[in-house]
C-alpha cells in the first residue's frame, strides 16, 4: 500500500512558489491501479518522485508498504562509468536478489551483446533506455510507477518482449500511472484522480475523472 497523509510540496520559481500538492491525503491499495490525469506543468514527475521516495515532502508523511518501483526510465542508482553487468549485479544486491539471475535476465532482454560489458556512458540513449527498463522488470515489484505512459525504444523486438512481460506483471501487481492524456490511462487504471492547482481529486472510475479534467481544460 502507498499512503499520503497531509502531504504538501512546492518549489520556488521566478514568479513565486509553484504548489504541486497542498495537504494531500489518499491511498493506493495493492490490487487497485490508479491513473492520475494532470495537465502539463502541474507536477506529474514530482508526484511520481514523491511516491518513489526520490523527493521528500515539505509537510506530511508518505507511507510505503510492499515493494514500490522507481519510476520507469529513471537512471538513478546506476553508474555510467560501470558496465551494464556491474550495474545489474550491484542493483540486485541492493534489493537482496540473486545477481546471477538479474544479470542474465537483463542480458537476455536487452540483447545488446558485447555492449553489456561496456560502460553505460558509451551507450546511445536507446540502449540506456533498454537497460534501465529491463532492470526494472528484473526486480519484480508489487507496485509500478509510470510517468507519462509506457516507455518505448527504437527497437521493436525489445518493445514487444518488454511489453509482454510488463502486461503479465500488471495482472498480479498494481500500477500508478500519471499522464496528461486520458487515453494513456485506459489500459491500466481501475480508479482515477485529477491533479490540478495542488489538489488531488479522487474518483472511483476514469470516466468520472475525465469529466472534471475535460471541464477544467
Amino acid at each position: 500500500m502507498l499512503e499520503f497523509i497531509g502531504v504538501s510540496k512546492s518549489f520556488a520559481t521566478g514568479a513565486g512558489r509553484k504548489v504541486i500538492l497542498e495537504g494531500a491525503t489518499f491511498q493506493v491499495e495493492l490490487g487497485r491501479s490508479l491513473g492520475i490525469l494532470a495537465p502539463n506543468g502541474t507536477g506529474k514527475t514530482t508526484l511520481i518522485n514523491l511516491m518513489a521516495g526520490l523527493e521528500k515532502p515539505d509537510e506530511g508523511q508518505i507511507l510505503r508498504r510492499g515493494r514500490i518501483s522507481f519510476p520507469l526510465g529513471f537512471m538513478g542508482g546506476v553508474n555510467k562509468r560501470h558496465t551494464a553487468r556491474e550495474n545489474a549485479r550491484y542493483i540486485a544486491r541492493l534489493y537482496g536478489l540473486d545477481p546471477d539471475y538479474v544479470e542474465s535476465f537483463c542480458r537476455w532482454l536487452t540483447d545488446i551483446r558485447e555492449y553489456f560489458d561496456m560502460p553505460l556512458g558509451t551507450y546511445s540513449q536507446g540502449m540506456r533506455a533498454r537497460f534501465t527498463f529491463s532492470l526494472m522488470l528484473a526486480l519484480d515489484f508489487d507496485m509500478y510507477l509510470i510517468d507519462e505512459g509506457m516507455p518505448q525504444t527504437t527497437d521493436a523486438e525489445f518493445n514487444r518482449k518488454a511489453g509482454e512481460i510488463l502486461r503479465e506483471r500488471l495482472e498480479t501487481t498494481t500500477v500508478v500511472i500519471v499522464s496528461h492524456q486520458p487515453k494513456v490511462l485506459e489500459r491500466f487504471a481501475s480508479s482515477a484522480a485529477v491533479l490540478r492547482d495542488g489538489r488531488l481529486h479522487m474518483f472511483e472510475t476514469l470516466e468520472e475523472a475525465k469529466e472534471l479534467y475535460d471541464y477544467q481544460a
